[in-house]
């Protein structure tokens, strides 16, 4: 309490310190709220009425305004501290309580309660599955340098004991993973060539799966697939591995097309053999045929009185002009015949004739008896 003197209520319009007021902190601020009310009544300040009417509101119920003060605060404090009590958790997330920087509890998922000022949410666990991208470079046992990338999926699992493990067991899951991922490969690629790697991914895989899970689980982590996605080797390397594929295409294009080539020529020679077959049979029953229509024209040659060499010379000459006549009958044949001339075709048979009767002679002399003597020709 302040005194200043006696209040002198007749003379308002007076200093209040002039007047040697004794009064009370309260009722100066009662007196200033009053004095602003009428101000804004005056101005016609609807906010400025408001906000001086709730005051002297407050003032007038709680009878003091410092009182008014502490009350609006511890008011807005409790208010504070009930809104800070409560905890909302996302799905499929779990949050970490700590007391004065103590482990307390787990809250799962929804609203959860937790003592205001003393209790704290330190952390939260995302329980969905997850995947990191590792890029590895090592070597090949044929010193070929490549590039692979790991592609890991892993979780927390849903436990309460593996959240706590994953949250205070490990500061940062993903680094440690990624060095995991980088020993294992680097201690498998190396034993393997460059064509073998590319045809193991999946036993790489599995290697890093079974030895992540192994060494994780004891962090509370669950890991669900490995998968090599890339292996990229050095470029000149890769340039020198699609020569050697196309080199290889080629030499299978060859053999192949050797191949087709041979079985198209066995196919033209086993027809070729097929129609020469067949022309040959066509040829000998033309043949017989001939020899059958000679037979019937000697027969009738016989007939008419001519002995067998004349018969066989007539028929060889008229073979001989139904042979040039073929000849000449094709407009563009090249065939010369030499000699020939109008008695060409007295001198052959001529010829013919002869021909025919030194056969005869050189027969009768291999057929008649030769004991003691020579054999002497005609």
């Amino acid at each position: 309490m302040f005194t200043f003197g006696d209040v002198d209520k007749s003379n308002p319009d007076e200093s209040w310190f002039s007047q040697g007021w004794i009064f009370k902190p309260c009722q100066l601020l009662s007196c200033l709220v009053n004095k602003h009310l009428r101000c804004a009544l005056q101005t016609h300040r609807l906010g400025a009425v408001v906000k001086a009417g709730a005051f002297c509101f407050v003032t007038t119920t709680a009878g003091n305004v410092m009182e008014a003060y502490i009350f609006l605060a511890f008011i807005a404090t409790l208010a504070l501290m009930v809104w800070s009590s409560f905890i909302v958790v996302q799905q499929q997330k779990m949050a970490i309580i700590e007391r004065f920087g103590r482990f307390v509890r787990i809250c799962s998922p929804g609203i959860n309660l937790k003592v205001p000022l003393i209790e704290r949410v330190s952390g939260q666990i995302d329980l969905r599955l997850q995947q990191l991208d590792v890029e590895v470079e090592t070597k090949t046992k044929d010193n070929v340098f490549v590039k692979m990338v790991i592609s890991i999926q892993y979780r927390v699992e849903n436990d309460e004991d593996a959240v706590f493990k994953s949250f205070y067991k490990l500061s940062e899951p993903t680094k440690q993973i990624r060095s995991y991922v980088f020993d294992v490969v680097r201690a498998a690629v190396p034993k393997m060539e460059l064509d073998t790697v590319f045809e193991s991914k999946d036993e790489i895989a599995k290697t890093i799966l079974e030895n992540l899970q192994k060494i994780m689980s004891n962090y509370g982590f669950s890991i669900h697939q490995a998968l090599v996605t890339d292996i990229a080797p050095d470029a000149k390397v890769k340039e020198a591995m699609n020569r050697i594929n196309a080199a290889k295409r080629d030499k299978e294009a060859a053999e192949y097309e050797g191949e087709a080539q041979r079985v198209r020529m066995v196919a033209a020679a086993r027809a070729e053999a097929e129609s020469k077959k067949l022309q040959g049979e066509g040829t000998a029953n033309q043949r017989i045929e001939i020899a059958k229509g000679i037979s019937h024209s000697a027969e009738e040659l016989r007939k008419a009185g001519m002995n067998p060499d004349e018969a066989s010379a007539v028929l060889l000459s008229v073979q001989y002009m139904d042979m040039v006549n073929n000849a000449a009958g094709h407009s563009k044949s090249n065939v010369i015949m030499i000699p020939f001339s109008p008695s060409g075709g007295l001198d052959i048979m001529r010829q013919i004739i002869a021909g025919i009767s030194a056969s005869h002679e050189v027969k009768d002399a291999l057929t008649a008896p030769s004991e003691g003597k020579g054999v002497k020709p005609k």
